[in-house]
């Protein structure tokens, strides 16, 4: 999975706009990384990140191109929000890139509303940068 979306994000955004966690950075004990299955085959994954006592962040959003429109998504997201409640977070934030439409659609159906750069990220103009408030 991580590989599969290091692609779709390689051949989207240029090096320096890519803002991934790696395989060894999610097994950390702040992240939760969570992997939906169809049919017992990987199809979605998301990470939560507890860095800061103030908000979560979602990291590593992706559902395979054959496995979107199923709403894995959607439930995806709803179970980090969840893990960020129960880790007393009030507010999620997120970085995601402006040539990724289903993303953006997806999370501002679920009440994700555009802010400025956050944590570390620089301004970036492939970037959007979200949150919602829990």
């Amino acid at each position: 999975m991580i590989e599969a979306l290091d692609t779709y994000l390689n051949a989207m955004y240029p090096d320096g706009s890519n803002y991934l966690l790696d395989v060894d950075s999610l097994t950390a004990e702040n992240v939760s990384f969570l992997v939906a299955r169809v049919d017992g085959q990987a199809a979605g994954c998301g990470a939560l990140v507890l860095d800061h006592l103030d908000y979560a962040e979602i990291k590593r959003m992706y559902v395979k191109p054959e496995a979107r429109r199923l709403g894995i998504g959607a439930a995806i997201l709803q179970e980090l929000e969840q893990i960020a409640r129960n880790a007393d977070r009030s507010l999620v934030r997120l970085e995601t890139g402006v040539h990724q439409p289903e993303a953006l659609g997806l999370y501002r159906r679920a009440g994700y509303v555009d802010r400025g750069p956050f944590g570390d990220y620089p301004p970036d103009p492939v970037s959007v940068f979200m949150e919602k408030p829990l």
